[in-house]
């Protein structure tokens, strides 16, 4: 069915009401690829079979990722007229369970994560009323719940409500109906000037205004032009955009539309890492289905506009994450960059002009469209606004997925959605930004997060990864780290990349193995600044943040494993030493038992003692004692 009219599009949308919302209960299981890796799929096949047995009524559908990873696998049951109940930690034989408990018409309690009583239909402008409280009433609210309560959801609006393989349920929810207006009310300069006007800043990394971006690139001469989505995510620990892109890909396309219409583009193209097989299934699959339903390919909605659009698998490299080197690629080039005097939006893929924008970026356009610049700019902070998505992950009780406005704190991210540190840890330090980001330590936790705010503290907003780091980490390593991936990411074609990251890592490794110098601090000073002003692309320039940003914060750190040969947070092995306090060892010989080396003696129920010769440091010992009696220094 070809799409023709406004009345054609509320038809398939009241299909997909049904589809969300049947007269019968639905239980649907978050199959996104974190849902996956801890046992989804094996919950799908145990109630698949169930309903095929047809002792229980029920719909079984899949959606995408919620957000709340730490609690996965994870599934919800909507019950007409009831709220929605989501449960954690689901097993086969627990999901089994809770569907059991809807023959009586009951509300399993005992895994319940939180419930629902209404979801916004953000496109729509409207609040689903979807029952009262009381038949749950002992199940907090998702709004109660710290890790969704500051969350505000606009890139991530249906990730975990909709079947990411339905594109009526898409619909469902507003979808295409921002395409719509604009090809049907909008000149291509009006769609700019909204997107200008909403303040919308990439999502990829440098956070360039996208509608000049797109003006740029409407002006510029040529016949064909390209509308690029980068989906090449690399940054260690970030998965935003994979999970847009598995859990509705239809807004990242339906953006990518409107985009290729006001700059004048028919051709378009999704780089997406081939390490990502599920989103690259469901990006698919949506794409067949908007060319089924004609918003995609020829005279789509009836209105001339085409527009036609092709997936190509990235090989995981870094440094394809850079817009030219990922253009390079995409001609079938070795990914490297080139200098940014010639600006890609005049002459990008095939020397053709070029707008590249992330799939977060895109994911956010058919709601400003719909919503309006004024509603989108009134959120966040003056000079970044809407929301952000972020990878929260490390030291966290609660890791996960999270979209907030711009301009929370550090330490609403840190504390009220992620939990804090687990055991009752000392927050030491967030890095944000990826390998080429920096780290802010636990002074500045206050800090508003935007980007402005995050580049005065040495870091960067980067495509959104936060890693959260505790008393147990060492600084001068995780430098260390970062500069080894950005070593072999490095694609070596300017001097100052090729050579001043690996300079740098010989000076980190050598600090880090206890034979550290105290000039070592200026070489790695001035190397840094050399990075920062003379590499070709952003990954040389933005490589000088680990390292600077450690020294900067962290300078004591350096110093303890120069002067003192010692590493504070008891992590680099060549500067820690293995002791055992005779007062607490009660000789239970546990640590003699798991010793490869054999170099803790001691009789039983005797304090045993440490060859420190003959240790490697590989903390076996500390794992197995109960009593807390290694000193570890």
């Amino acid at each position: 069915m070809k799409i023709k009219s406004l009345e054609d599009l509320d038809a398939i949308k009241a299909e997909g009401l049904k589809s969300l919302y049947p007269d019968k209960p639905k239980v649907s299981i978050g199959m996104a690829s974190c849902g996956l890796a801890t046992g989804a799929g094996r919950i799908w096949d145990a109630l698949s079979q169930e309903a095929e047995k047809g002792t229980h009524d029920f719909v079984l559908a899949q959606t995408g990722c919620i957000g709340y990873c730490q609690k996965e696998p994870i599934i919800d049951v909507l019950r007409p007229g009831k709220p929605r109940v989501f449960y954690r930690e689901m097993s086969p034989e627990k999901a089994l369970e809770v569907v059991g408990s809807l023959k009586n018409g009951e509300a399993n309690t005992e895994w319940a994560l939180c419930k629902m009583v209404e979801e916004d239909f953000l496109l729509d402008d409207e609040v689903r009323k979807l029952g009262d409280e009381s038949p749950s009433s002992d199940i907090c609210l998702s709004s109660e719940l710290g890790f969704y309560n500051k969350q505000l959801k606009i890139a991530l609006r249906n990730c975990g409500f909709i079947d990411p393989e339905n594109i009526k349920e898409y619909i469902a929810r507003g979808g295409y109906r921002a395409l719509w207006k604009v090809l049907k009310e909008m000149t291509p300069q009006e769609v700019i000037e909204q997107i200008k006007q909403s303040g919308l800043r990439g999502r990829g990394g440098a956070g360039f205004p996208t509608g000049t971006k797109w003006e740029s690139c409407r002006r510029a001469s040529g016949g064909i032009k390209y509308v690029i989505c980068n989906a090449d995510e690399g940054d260690p620990g970030a998965y935003m955009d994979r999970s847009v892109l598995e859990g509705d890909p239809h807004s990242v396309l339906e953006g990518m539309l409107i985009g290729a219409y006001a700059v004048g583009s028919q051709e378009g193209y999704m780089y997406i890492r081939n390490e990502y097989p599920l989103a690259i299934k469901r990006i698919k699959m949506a794409i067949e289905q908007a060319k089924e339903y004609g918003l995609l390919g020829e005279d789509i909605l009836g209105t001339g506009f085409s527009f036609h659009l092709k997936i190509n698998r990235g090989g995981g490299a870094f440094v394809c994450g850079e817009s030219t080197a990922l253009m390079a690629s995409l001609e079938g080039k070795p990914g490297e960059p080139r200098a940014k005097y010639v600006r890609s939006v005049e002459r990008g893929l095939w020397d053709r002009p070029s707008t590249l924008n992330n799939v977060e970026t895109w994911a956010n356009v058919p709601a400003i469209v719909v919503k309006g610049a004024d509603w989108y700019s009134q959120i966040g902070t003056e000079k970044s606004k809407g929301t952000k998505v972020f990878s929260v992950v490390g030291k966290i009780n609660n890791t996960g997925l999270v979209e907030v406005p711009m301009g929370i704190s550090l330490r609403e991210i840190v504390e009220d959605i992620g939990g804090g540190v687990p055991e009752g840890r000392e927050f030491k330090a967030v890095q944000t930004g990826g390998p080429s980001g920096g780290c802010v330590p636990a002074s500045l936790i206050d800090l508003p997060v935007d980007f402005e705010q995050l580049t005065r503290a040495g870091s960067m907003m980067g495509s959104g990864g936060m890693i959260i780091m505790d008393q147990d980490t060492c600084m001068v390593d995780v430098a260390r780290y970062f500069l080894a991936f950005l070593e072999e990411e490095s694609c070596g074609k300017c001097v100052p990349c090729r050579e001043g990251i690996k300079r740098s890592l010989q000076i980190l490794t050598d600090i880090t193995e206890g034979y550290g110098r105290e000039e070592d601090l200026e070489t790695l000073e001035d190397l840094a600044t050399t990075l920062r002003d003379g590499a070709l692309c952003a990954l040389g320039t933005s490589a000088a943040n680990p390292v600077l940003s450690t020294l900067q914060h962290f300078r004591n750190e350096y110093e303890a494993h120069i002067l003192d040969k010692k590493c504070p947070a008891g992590v680099c092995t060549n500067l820690i030493e293995y002791s055992i306090d005779p007062e607490k060892c009660t000789g239970c010989t546990r640590c003699v038992r798991v010793c490869p080396q054999e170099a803790i003696t001691g009789e039983k129920k005797e304090p045993h003692i440490i060859d420190t010769s003959k240790c490697i440091k590989c903390g076996s010992c500390v794992e197995v004692c109960k009593f807390d009696a290694i000193i570890k220094r």
